[in-house]
């Protein structure tokens, strides 16, 4: 599955303004289950850093978690790095026409080169790691780049079905992963090797989470692919669709899930 042309498709229609901008940032914190989870967890970790934080969203996209965190308290600093020049140079200017720009900056970087000298309160990665063959060189990189006492969130597919791939026959539903997803004891392991002292995963989408993602996420996007004229409808189908998906993630969010096909975690240095 290819999601670049969705992008691409999107980008014309939601960069034309900031408020457009903005409004995209909202629709995919309501249909995105991961925002969700972030989102929770970004809100716990807040509260011991009122008085200033650095953070690097290492991966950053569209911008979109950068734009959350720029909202949270004024004196916090962030960079967004990410490997395509064309959404570094997109988060720039949106963010330089809302007034943001001091305080978010956006940089080109490959994560398995990006090492700074304990300079992070937090680093965030949001579905990045199944980009990435040298896992263990980024987690080593987060580490050094963590300020003692740090945190790295990291959401990414798990392989209880991640990447919706759910036996050896499968294929991964987004063609760019170089995983389909991580065992949770795997990951444990490789960010403890990389020199964390602490890390906490637990799984995401459980059953009321995936059946939200197949319907808010997988059938849209299938949709799109086969014909771009379900644009027109989407509103439609989104409406219909999404007070279910809303019910699903706040039950996703809040639940202890024995497994599932996402995974959130937590690792301090």
């Amino acid at each position: 599955m290819k999601y670049d042309p969705i992008k691409r498709s999107l980008g014309k229609v939601f960069n034309k303004k900031p408020f457009l901008r903005k409004l995209f940032y909202w629709l995919l914190d309501l249909l995105l289950l991961r925002a969700w989870h972030i989102k929770k967890a970004i809100r716990i970790w807040k509260k011991n850093y009122k008085e200033g934080a650095s953070i690097l969203d290492a991966g950053s996209g569209f911008g979109q978690y950068s734009y959350y965190l720029s909202k949270q308290y004024k004196n916090w600093k962030i960079l967004g790095v990410d490997v395509k020049p064309e959404q570094i140079e997109d988060c720039n200017n949106f963010f330089t026409k809302i007034g943001k720009s001091e305080k978010v900056k956006f940089e080109f970087a490959d994560l398995t080169k990006f090492s700074k000298n304990q300079e992070y309160d937090l680093i965030l990665s949001v579905d990045v790691m199944e980009h990435i063959l040298e896992d263990v060189v980024v987690f080593k990189n987060f580490q050094q780049s963590l300020k003692k006492g740090g945190m790295v969130l990291i959401s990414t597919p798990s392989d209880q079905g991640g990447s919706d791939v759910h036996d050896e026959d499968d294929h991964s539903f987004i063609d760019e992963h170089v995983r389909d997803g991580y065992n949770i004891n795997e990951i444990e392991d490789k960010l403890k090797d990389a020199g964390f002292n602490k890390v906490e995963a637990r799984y995401a989408y459980g059953a009321p989470g995936e059946i939200s993602w197949k319907l808010s996420m997988k059938y849209p996007i299938l949709l799109l692919n086969t014909s771009k004229l379900f644009f027109i409808i989407l509103p439609v189908y989104y409406i219909i669709v999404y007070p279910i998906s809303f019910i699903l993630n706040y039950f996703d969010v809040n639940m202890k899930h024995k497994t599932g096909t996402g995974l959130i975690v937590k690792a301090y240095k």
